[in-house]
């Protein structure tokens, strides 16, 4: 029986989750977290065969989450469902340990069909990703300037491109405002970039509205 932990915000999306893998023939939903910090919590008490983990959340977001998750135990298998498109976070990531990344348009069958895979030890990669990752490896000159950021700045990047006061991305982030403004400077100075205003165009030029 494959154990599961499904983490996201949303709880009407936590249940239609659970509906979908309860009927599937070997899953089971063992729990549930709204957010990463309860995640990490039932990481430390119970096993899990597959995390299910979602990235836009309050508290402790996705990234962050499986980064510690990882840093906890390299063999865990996450698979990441989330609304944004393969091409804003799947390489990122699939870099940080995710064993695969799909969307939340993704089909039923096909969501039980990458967890039993996942489980069996393999990654779920599909086609679009597999080319966004050899790219990747590929690419090392040559680079969107938002590619040449650290995930950490990437979130802020796209938090300020959103609208967002440096405030409000410390709070989101759970960051200091002071953290958040060194994170801004670093994204101005590697994207030469001059203000909020060209920030919030560049996100929007290239679809990477939070």
């Amino acid at each position: 029986m494959i154990r599961i932990l499904i983490v996201d915000d949303h709880a009407i999306v936590r249940q239609g989750l659970r509906r979908i893998l309860d009927e599937a023939k070997g899953m089971t939903v063992g729990g549930e977290a709204a957010n990463g910090i309860e995640a990490l919590k039932l990481m430390r008490t119970e096993r899990w065969d597959i995390v299910l983990l979602d990235i836009s959340m309050p508290e402790k977001n996705g990234i962050d989450t499986l980064k510690q998750i990882m840093d906890r135990d390299k063999e865990a298998k996450v698979l990441i469902l989330s609304m944004y498109p393969e091409d804003q976070y799947a390489v990122r990531l699939m870099k940080a340990g995710a064993s695969g990344y799909l969307t939340k348009e993704t089909a039923p069958e096909k969501l039980v069909d990458a967890i039993r895979s996942v489980h069996s030890g393999n990654k779920h990669i599909s086609p679009n990703l597999a080319e966004l990752l050899l790219h990747e490896c590929g690419a090392t000159a040559g680079k969107l300037p938002h590619e040449i950021l650290s995930d950490r700045e990437y979130q802020v990047l796209r938090l300020l491109g959103s609208g967002k006061k440096v405030s409000e991305v410390a709070e989101t982030l759970t960051l200091s405002v002071k953290t958040v403004s060194t994170y801004r400077a670093h994204i101005l100075e590697k994207m030469k970039l001059r203000n909020n205003a060209e920030i919030t165009y560049y996100v929007m030029q290239n679809e990477l509205k939070e």
